[in-house]
């Protein structure tokens, strides 16, 4: 119990209008983070955080053993560029190894070898742990050049989304003078000559930022640097003056002669797709890039996997909400002569797809969040063979069309079954593709194996073990549960072998449902530890808001109909809890970022159903979202508060507007912990300070049956999650247990 929260000054003159609704909001001096009154509030809520946690009298032994847990030799994720196999590993404790989420794919970077032969020892190529002393500078992103010879990679500090573009030539190990600065999300792409890359940046961005101002970013702009050139010299290719918010990437067909411009109006799926043909300039990017419109309005996703000529392959959920593939003749765009290459299929989801071996398209299927891959003709799209992969889910891939070799991690959930070990697939072969598979079965990613594509031999290449951690005394099992309104929702669950279905364990139910993105099964140090040493359960919901059955999976929890993700959460947990699997004051709920706001939603409109709840990263503020950082990109899921119909449903479940006492006599709020970070300029911390403040004013000293504590930790050095040392890592995970 917490004996006294900090009071803080509340300024009742801040009173916003919407639609002629007052709104208070008296905590608003909270979004200025770099002022006294803000320094203070964070030093004095960190106080109380760290004198209650450091109370626990076992902390020390499960730092120990989270600690011994993350010291294993971890190999991740090999491709070829060249002559060259590169590949990423980690002695164990290294600081540098961290995730990159993105639609496609889950990349773990740490420190990258190179070998001409996977059979001979490699040589360090790149190393961000000594980048800096204290592992906070991290290797953002990357991107070879076509021929392998120079390696363009973004650096961030303290885990901020600002990255600095640097270029090393392979052969050397040295660094070129080019430096890029202000880059976003750049979404790196070289063109075919090697010659330069395109990435995207905000040059309007203040000199000063580092990622703890709150500004928002527009005004984004598509360039392309030139090698040997400096940064002033860089040419503006795309740029939308009349709408400050759109932002475009771009991508280089492997021939060389096309770019393919995609236009994203914030976190919409649906995007404009546009290209340009290099050859009418001679292969000279010298100005803005004359784009022909391919999709000209935001009505479904439109995607390049690859062409043949001029014939296009595009993946696209229009009409298709388990998406398709189609071909585009460019030199005829009417839509009456689009051709469906691979139909869609409304049993299953054509998660992606990828072009190896010039003939050849490798498609990934999802049914009920468990991935499938098969062969297809790139020039009919009729299936040549599956490839087995069991049951699992495919993290990342990475292929070119003119190479024999493609590589990708996959992550493999047997059902009843963790105690299988991950393995990678090398596959070769006379006139074959060549793929690399990854798969950790929702434990641990243990070694990499070669395989034949067509006669699929086995050889194992790298093997990671863990220590301490029995896998085969683990079980994983997919269930199907009912919402409040009868929707048929999937949940992995997990626990050991010995576990006794009565109510008394421990259990962890995590959750995020939100702009598409699907939870497939991955390994977690945390569930492993959880599940090894406090006999626990874990439990991944995947509710609706999120891509795992589809657009209509998706929108059927965004907008005015986000109260479905929280209705499937809570019905997640009703399923747990009257299934024996717990019991509220055992149940933690937990969530990040979109799924930190899921988390804070479910505390308030439940609070007599959970035990716990950790928040991590979340938005809390859901009529200010979009004025800070890159806020207003997520209009797509939240919608425009601006307009009157959204504002009301947004005050039904804002979390900060919605912290109210319980009704029930007897009933508090369960133990709560908000973490953040002063460097997150994804979700500015102010959702967390301004939610935190108001939890502990109205709930923490004026609520008598309120003993369980609410706490904020405010990580220092720290951003949305991406470059958090492994240091860090542990010190967070040992906050969380």
């Amino acid at each position: 119990m917490v004996e006294a929260y900090p009071v803080f000054q509340r300024d009742e003159a801040v009173v916003d209008d919407f639609f002629g609704s007052k709104v208070p909001d008296p905590y608003r001096w909270l979004e200025s983070p770099d002022s006294v009154q803000t320094k203070a509030f964070v030093d004095a809520e960190n106080a109380i955080t760290n004198l209650y946690l450091n109370s626990c009298s076992y902390r020390e032994q499960i730092r120990s053993k989270i600690t011994e847990f993350w010291n294993y030799e971890k190999y991740q994720y090999v491709l070829k560029r060249g002559h060259r196999y590169f590949f990423f590993h980690n002695s164990g404790l290294q600081n540098q190894s961290y995730a990159l989420c993105s639609r496609a794919h889950s990349l773990i970077f740490s420190v990258i070898y190179v070998t001409d032969d996977l059979k001979v020892n490699p040589s360090v190529f790149f190393d961000p742990n000594a980048l800096s002393e204290d592992g906070l500078v991290s290797l953002n992103t990357y991107a070879f050049s076509k021929d392998g010879e120079y390696f363009a990679y973004g650096l961030s500090n303290a885990g901020s989304d600002w990255v600095t573009i640097r270029v090393r030539k392979v052969a050397t190990g040295e660094d070129l003078e080019d430096k890029v600065e202000r880059a976003k999300f750049p979404h790196i792409r070289w063109t075919v000559d090697n010659k330069g890359f395109f990435y995207g940046c905000y040059p309007d961005a203040a000199p000063t930022a580092d990622g703890t101002e709150t500004d928002s970013n527009e005004n984004q702009k598509l360039m392309y640097h030139r090698l040997g050139q400096a940064q002033m010299k860089d040419v503006l290719c795309v740029e939308w003056p009349d709408n400050p918010k759109l932002m475009s990437s771009a991508d280089v067909s492997e021939c060389g002669r096309y770019v393919f411009v995609s236009v994203h109006a914030g976190c919409e799926c649906n995007n404009l797709l546009y290209f340009t043909d290099l050859e009418k300039t001679n292969y000279d990017i010298a100005g803005k890039l004359e784009l022909t419109p391919i999709l000209e309005k935001f009505e479904a996703a439109f995607d390049y996997i690859t062409n043949d000529g001029r014939k296009v392959v595009i993946q696209t959920d229009l009409n298709a909400p388990m998406f398709k593939l189609i071909k585009i003749d460019l030199d005829d765009l009417s839509r009456e002569k689009w051709v469906d290459l691979i139909p869609h299929d409304e049993h299953r989801l054509l998660d992606w797809a990828a072009c190896v071996n010039q003939k050849d398209l490798v498609v990934c299927y999802m049914k009920d969040v468990c991935h499938h891959l098969s062969v297809h003709s790139l020039d009919t799209g009729s299936k040549v063979r599956d490839i087995p992969t069991d049951v699992g889910s495919i993290a990342s891939f990475s292929g070119r069309k003119e190479d024999t070799m493609a590589s990708y991690f996959v992550v493999l959930s047997l059902n009843n079954c963790i105690s299988k070990p991950g393995f990678t697939f090398h596959c070769t072969g006379d006139n074959s593709s060549v793929l690399c598979v990854l798969f950790s079965y929702f434990g641990i990613v243990t070694h990499f194996l070669s395989i034949l594509l067509f006669i699929i031999p086995y050889q194992v290449v790298f093997r990671n073990n863990v220590k301490g951690l029995d896998l085969s005394s683990f079980e994983v099992k997919q269930i199907f549960y009912s919402s409040k309104d009868g929707t048929r929702v999937p949940m992995f669950i997990l626990h050991r072998k010995d576990f006794v279905a009565d109510g008394s364990a421990p259990c962890l139910l995590y959750g995020y449902g939100g702009f598409r993105i699907s939870l497939n099964p991955s390994y977690s140090l945390t569930y492993s530890m959880f599940l090894q040493n406090f006999n626990g359960v874990a439990a991944i919901a995947n509710i609706r808001g999120g891509g795992e059955y589809g657009e209509k999976w998706h929108t059927g929890g965004k907008m005015l109909n986000k109260q479905n993700c929280y209705d499937d959460f809570i019905a997640a947990a009703e399923f747990l809890v009257n299934n024996n699997y717990t019991k509220p004051r055992k149940l933690v709920i937990e969530g990040g970022s979109n799924g930190g706001l899921l988390v804070s939603v479910c505390t308030n409109q439940r609070p007599d159903l959970f035990g716990a709840t950790i928040s991590l990263v979340p938005v809390t503020d859901m009529l200010r979202f979009h004025r800070f950082t890159i806020g207003h990109a997520w209009q797509s899921d939240y919608g425009d508060v601006s307009k009157e119909e959204v504002f009301r449903y947004l005050m039904t479940y804002s979390p900060l507007h919605n912290i109210r006492q319980p009704h029930v006599s007897g009933v508090q709020y369960p133990a709560v912990l908000v973490v953040t970070a002063d460097h997150d300029d994804r979700v500015a911390p102010l959702h967390s300070f301004k939610y935190i403040a108001t939890l502990q004013e109205v709930i923490g000293r004026t609520c008598p049956s309120q003993t369980n504590p609410l706490l904020l930790r405010v990580e220092t050095n720290s951003g949305h999650g991406g470059g958090k040392p492994t240091s860090k890592k542990v010190r967070l995970f040992v906050t969380l247990l």
